[in-house]
């Protein structure tokens, strides 16, 4: 998309109010957000746009275009948390906000952005929110694909869906990134990143030992990128290839987001780290089994998907979070051979491209 865009053409320069979104708080969906702040930018240059954001995810806004500021504000899962509700909206109430975008389709998200008077409080039907959302928009059954749902909000009403939307974009200044191999004693060369997380089980690829050897045997540097919760993982990994593999996973997500904007090429399972590494720009390899590649793919173009390919599976994509048939052979069918192999010719397709 540019400038001849349909979106710039309702644009009011001279309006200057700033617009909130109100997101998906898991790490991938929050990345892929970024595209709603794009097309708001172009249908609306002059208004600046802030994000909610919990504290996990709050460091992704220090490198996304368009964002103005996040505003930090950790909500409890599960319960309504009526006394953070009302601090939050006491907070949005300061800020004259003219637009808020719900996206999240239950009135949980849209209780404090009603409680703080925002004028404008765009969303889909979703759960019931009459009195909460004042600028309803239908035909969400439509629109199968999280992007478009998200996007077409950020549209005037009514207007048609482009071709494709402006893909997300995170963007890391050089320098930054100059110091994080610094101070983690990381050589200057292309390294591939293994993120072997993710929330749903059956989307773990259990592999990632293998691949990691098999990079290692051919001369290649291999960093192991994730939270907390993949420690153990990590230290099989760098068990079973050896000193040219680095454990980074820790629990400032800020780093994760430094090594996949410092990698060669990044491995991933359909994860949060996936979208951050293709949001980068970096080539990304999205390892999918359970999940549907059309609706969670990485949107960069110099991504690629890898599914098992031997035999077509009734049950896939099945979108749950656990195998309940066919011993999970969506994920276990693809060898680590195969995946080393792609990795290699993208890290050779992306060198001829940096001599050209």
């Amino acid at each position: 998309m540019n400038n001849d865009s349909q979106f710039v053409g309702d644009a009011d320069r001279s309006d200057t109010r700033p617009i909130l979104i109100i997101p998906y708080m898991w790490i991938g969906d929050f990345v892929r957000n970024h595209t709603v702040v794009r097309v708001l930018k172009e249908r609306w240059p002059n208004r600046p746009v802030d994000l909610l954001t919990t504290s996990l995810c709050a460091p992704l806004i220090d490198y996304m275009p368009g964002v103005r500021a996040g505003i930090v504000w950790d909500m409890p899962r599960g319960r309504l948390a009526v006394s953070r509700q009302f601090g939050l909206a006491k907070l949005l109430r300061k800020r004259n906000y003219g637009t808020a975008l719900v996206l999240p389709r239950t009135w949980k998200a849209a209780i404090a952005p009603a409680l703080a008077g925002i004028p404008e409080r765009v969303g889909f039907v979703g759960e019931f929110r009459f009195g909460l959302i004042n600028r309803w928009r239908w035909g969400e059954k439509k629109l199968p694909r999280f992007i478009d749902k998200n996007a077409a909000l950020a549209q005037p009403d009514g207007a048609p869906l482009p071709p494709e939307w402006p893909v997300p974009q995170l963007r890391v200044p050089a320098e930054e990134i100059v110091r994080w191999r610094q101070a983690n004693g990381l050589s200057a060369g292309a390294a591939v990143a293994l993120a072997p997380g993710s929330v749903g089980v059956s989307k773990r690829w259990t592999y990632y030992p293998e691949a990691a050897r098999l990079l290692v045997e051919r001369g290649l540097e291999v960093w192991v990128v994730g939270g907390p919760a993949e420690k153990g993982l990590a230290q099989e990994i760098v068990a079973a290839g050896g000193p040219a593999v680095r454990d980074l996973t820790g629990t400032d997500l800020r780093n994760g987001v430094l090594a996949m904007a410092a990698a060669g090429v990044a491995i991933s399972n359909d994860s949060g780290l996936m979208h951050i590494a293709a949001a980068l720009g970096t080539p990304t390899m999205g390892i999918f089994g359970p999940t549907s590649p059309y609706l969670w793919a990485p949107l960069n173009g110099l991504a690629a998907t890898v599914v098992q390919d031997k035999e077509v599976l009734s049950c896939q994509p099945c979108q749950r979070t656990t195998c309940k048939m066919n011993d999970h052979r969506c994920m276990r069918d693809i060898a680590a051979s195969e995946v080393v192999g792609i990795a290699q010719r993208v890290l050779m397709e992306a060198g001829a491209r940096a001599m050209t």
